[in-house]
């Protein structure tokens, strides 16, 4: 079975081979319930920088951790639209619970595309489905500056046996996961860019924490530092060499699932500036208040973030699996970019939304407060830092031909 097979039948479809059709009549239901669970909590897991439980507890009750498993592995097949608006949903309701959500279905996008042919990753497709695993990442390490294309821990081979010591200074909700999706060198003689992908789980690895999480906002995503050491079987490494899998899926569905969480916290802070706006008129007899006007720029932000994200959406749907396409210098330098203007664009709402509700939305109390969001959203874009994007991406981007049209 091929990857595009494995998103869009199930197995009762194989013998006939009729078409599989997710059932999304209870996504948005199923995501309603998480949400209220993150907003309930919401203020407790930043004020005690603690992992939000609850709304990931309610998450596997709503079966969603295993949503984009295809049906055939027992999952329910959604599709890059149907997470991205979970994400969106639960950026409304709690940043870390999105961040920590958007975080773990880019995981599991890699199993879902590059592990089906795989018997250790189709097995792990069935348990994240079965038992709503909670998988994690390691991609940043030592002193790389978060430059996720260059490895220093190797695996190291003993037979079918392989294993792995590696320094990592960022593992978000590691101490929480289930399993762990980490990147390395293929071996020792291998250069820092000749890269591995393993999928682990947590009775092959033990965590030893180096580095704590005390920070300005995303509290709850728990993202300290640990030494990972891990001992398993070869099979545990992707088939695929993680060049293809960055470009394919780790990155344009990690950049489209983070912006959508980031437009999300966007959302809820033009929610707030909206509901202050409209009290405050309704006070002064129908006249409009001083932050009218940052008001309006808010909502005029929030909808070119958006429209930036489903551009890209779109996109990345249309041409899902042709790995030519994905791999093209357009479409690598623009799925890059939606990751800046994003964030850039993120911050702007949220910021323009606080200068709408004045004092009002500066106190951390009350009902038009909007100092978390502020906080929170400020991690987009330092988290993988803009500026090295920028300077990536800077030569190919030249490469890049200027569109002739509005719809080229």
């Amino acid at each position: 079975m091929n990857v595009q097979q494995a998103d869009f039948r199930d197995a009762s479809a194989e013998d006939t081979g009729a078409q599989f059709i997710p059932d999304r009549s209870s996504f948005p239901q199923r995501t309603a319930a998480v949400a209220t669970a993150a907003a309930a909590e919401a203020e407790a897991v930043d004020r005690g920088a603690r992992f939000p439980l609850n709304a990931i507890d309610t998450a596997r009750t709503q079966r969603l951790l295993g949503v984009q498993i295809p049906k055939a592995f027992g999952g329910d097949g959604a599709s890059i639209f149907d997470i991205t608006d979970m994400c969106y949903a639960l950026g409304r309701a709690c940043s870390s619970t999105a961040m920590i959500f958007a975080m773990h279905q880019t995981k599991v996008a890699c199993l879902v595309r590059h592990g089906v042919g795989s018997a250790y990753h189709e097995s792990l497709m069935r348990r994240v489905a079965t038992e709503q695993m909670l998988l994690a990442s390691s991609t940043t390490e030592g002193q790389n500056g978060g430059n996720i294309r260059f490895s220093t821990a190797a695996v190291e081979h003993a037979g079918a046996e392989i294993s792995l010591v590696r320094n990592a200074t960022v593992i978000s909700y590691g101490a929480q996961a289930d399993g762990i999706v980490t990147v390395a060198r293929r071996a020792n003689d291998a250069a820092g860019s000749d890269q591995v992908l393993l999928a682990i789980t947590k009775d092959d690895y033990t965590l030893e924490r180096s580095v704590e999480w005390e920070t300005l906002g995303m509290r709850g995503t728990c993202s300290a530092g640990f030494e990972l050491k891990f001992t398993g079987s070869s099979a545990q490494i992707f088939p695929e060499g993680y060049d293809r899998i960055h470009a394919q899926t780790m990155t344009p569905v990690a950049h489209l699932c983070w912006s959508s969480a980031w437009a999300g916290i966007a959302a809820a802070a033009v929610e707030r500036a909206q509901a202050f706006i409209r009290k405050a008129a309704r006070g002064a007899g129908g006249q409009m208040p001083p932050g009218a006007a940052h008001f309006n720029a808010a909502r005029m932000t929030l909808t070119k973030l958006r429209a930036v994200i489903t551009a890209n959406l779109d996109t990345y749907a249309a041409h899902e699996h042709d790995e030519r396409a994905l791999s093209s210098i357009d479409f690598q330098s623009s799925i890059n970019l939606l990751k800046v203007e994003a964030s850039e664009l993120a911050v702007e709402t949220v910021m323009s939304a606080m200068r709408a509700c004045g004092l009002a939305g500066y106190r951390n109390d009350g009902d038009f407060s909007v100092g978390r969001l502020l906080r929170d959203v400020l991690s987009s874009p330092i988290m993988i830092n803009n500026d090295r994007i920028l300077s990536n991406i800077a030569t190919t981007s030249l490469m890049s031909s200027v569109p002739t049209s509005l719809r080229d």
